[in-house]
């Protein structure tokens, strides 16, 4: 599976997702991944971070989708979203690491985030005794998302040689196939941490 050209540097979110699902649909089991190679154990470590946190952030957005879920609130929300774009620009900035990147990486963040709540809308309103109970408190689920947010640019400015390697595109496929396969995640959030590293090998 690992691409070693130039043309492995950069995976689409949908190829991406392509690769995470692996033809296994709900309820089938999935085989281990295979382990890393260790010529690719250095740059692997680098970007395995970005996978597993991004995973995380995406389990947030289950948290999200309850506390906004019948109150008519809209999933968009473009003044939060530039307020974590601001912030997590100037950590990056505060890092020495590339903002624009950090940016670029996020707006996909956001909006992986947002393709779970989108989902699980459809899911509960089509099945409203799958709906949650409980309202969680969105500032205190947004507290966590910024735990997150900062370890994540933390990761970022610490992966950019990886980012910006020819064998990125196979290293993030290897790394997210792992992340899919140790968190049980399913179909949705698989198609959304496609979707929320899908600029991790732009630079």
């Amino acid at each position: 599976m690992p691409l070693t050209s130039s043309a492995g540097r950069f995976l689409t979110a949908g190829a991406l997702a392509a690769v995470l699902l692996g033809g296994a649909g709900a309820g089938v089991a999935v085989a281990a991944p295979p382990a890393t190679p260790v010529a690719a154990a250095a740059p692997y470590a680098k970007i395995r971070p970005l996978a597993e946190l991004s995973a995380q952030r995406l389990a947030t957005a289950d948290l999200v989708a309850a506390a906004k879920y019948g109150t008519g609130g809209p999933i968009d929300d473009p003044a939060r979203e530039q307020q974590v774009l601001d912030d997590v620009a100037r950590q990056a900035r505060e890092l020495g690491a590339d903002p624009e990147a950090t940016v670029r990486i996020f707006r996909d963040q956001i909006e992986a985030n947002k393709v779970v709540q989108r989902g699980l809308f459809r899911r509960w309103d089509a099945d409203p005794s799958q709906a949650p109970t409980e309202r969680p408190d969105l500032a205190e689920v947004r507290k966590e998302i910024n735990r997150i947010n900062g370890q994540l640019v933390s990761a970022i400015a610490a992966s950019e040689g990886a980012r910006t390697a020819p064998s990125c595109g196979g290293v993030l496929a290897a790394a997210a196939v792992r992340v899919r396969y140790e968190d049980r995640l399913d179909a949705l959030h698989t198609v959304a941490l496609g979707r929320a590293v899908g600029s991790v090998c732009a630079g």
